[in-house]
């Protein structure tokens, strides 16, 4: 089958695998011809056709605009057998939904779209796909996110598929803790007995990190360590970190390309996440052999069962957190690892391209 994928740039390179880039792999091992639509940013993929569009910049109403309308003039042009849209375009015959619901997310955070013009425009662009059918089927990556599309829009459920995403296997290894645990934590400063607890994620607000902190400060362990990784509002957080009396307990990475060695390093991974459609960092934490402890309002606690290979929390609070982070301190028999790795063995790349390709058949007949 000859596939348009319409995407924003990522990158195969530097040690990234991202979420896109595992699944386009898949899709070209199961028999597809995959073509990528995305902006002039994104590089070169090997052996797959990739065609750059104008897109403007500023501000960052014209930027999604531009891009949708040149991603819909760049499908026409190719006469691809299906065009698949990870992104909120005008046309497509299957739109991912990889950001849930810019609804439901504006709710969570107790923000309403307003007169601000971006919200506003992406809110209207759900609203083509989900309820005016500028997508002929849309896939979730969660029954999170399925049940909202259903709920806000009014979509059929026939209408909507869940289909979770795949992780890398032998990249997110338990194996690797024997290799990479002791320098990892020779860099980052961490004693090889403290107990360490790992934050991966942009966008620390949505993401919990300020309850994280405030959860983690109610811990008496005196030697725990919370690793922050990603982007978000560094400064800030910092200063929440002061406040609580943390500034020698939190280590502050940044973004990080092998953010394996992160979870080789980590005895458990936190992401109290206010708002999360899935959030890859589940995956792969638990491949990694090590614990998660999430929030119920991420798609991603679908695979975790407390006591088993994380915690959920029902209440995005410092309360709540701190007794998950307790929960997680003492391990069960065995410890987490075997039981955290075969909770996600099924969640590869070549399971998510056998579900769309089964989409993609459907759709042909």
């Amino acid at each position: 089958m000859k596939l348009g994928l319409v995407c924003r740039p990522f990158s195969f390179h530097g040690g990234i695998e991202t979420a896109t880039a595992g699944l386009l792999g898949a899709l070209r091992r199961e028999g597809h011809a995959v073509e990528l639509i995305s902006t002039r940013r994104q590089p070169d993929v090997p052996g797959v056709p990739v065609h750059r569009v104008p897109v403007l910049r500023h501000p960052s109403t014209l930027r999604l605009l531009s891009f949708a309308l040149a991603a819909q003039r760049e499908a026409a042009r190719h006469g691809y057998d299906l065009v698949q849209s990870h992104e909120r375009a005008l046309r497509q015959d299957l739109y991912r939904a990889g950001e849930g619901c810019h609804r439901a997310y504006l709710a969570a955070m107790g923000r309403r779209p307003g007169a601000d013009p971006y919200h506003r425009l992406v809110c209207a662009l759900e609203r083509r796909i989900f309820r005016l059918r500028a997508a002929r089927h849309v896939v979730a990556i969660s029954r999170l996110g399925k049940a909202e599309i259903e709920r806000l829009y009014g979509t059929a459920p026939s209408d909507v598929t869940l289909v979770y995403n795949g992780v890398d296997l032998e990249r997110f290894h338990p194996d690797h803790r024997e290799r990479h645990r002791a320098p990892t934590r020779e860099r980052l400063g961490i004693a090889g007995e403290a107990w360490t607890v790992l934050f991966v994620g942009s966008g620390f607000e949505r993401k919990g990190l300020g309850p994280l902190l405030e959860g983690f400060a109610r811990l008496t362990d005196p030697g725990r360590r919370l690793v922050v990784a990603g982007k978000g509002d560094v400064a800030g957080h910092r200063r929440l970190a002061a406040r609580l009396g943390l500034d020698d307990r939190v280590v502050w990475t940044g973004p990080v390309p092998d953010v394996e060695r992160l979870y080789a390093a980590a005895d458990a991974v936190a992401l109290p996440a206010r708002y999360e459609p899935f959030g890859n960092v589940h995956l792969e934490a638990l491949a990694s052999g090590v614990p998660v402890l999430t929030s119920a309002r991420a798609g991603g606690s679908e695979i975790v069962r407390a006591g088993d290979n994380g915690w959920v929390v029902d209440e995005v609070a410092a309360a709540a957190i701190a007794a998950g982070l307790t929960a997680l301190r003492d391990a069960p028999p065995g410890g987490w690892s075997a039981r955290a790795r075969a909770s996600v063995e099924g969640f590869t790349y070549a399971a998510q391209a056998r579900a769309f390709t089964a989409l993609y058949d459907r759709l042909r007949r």
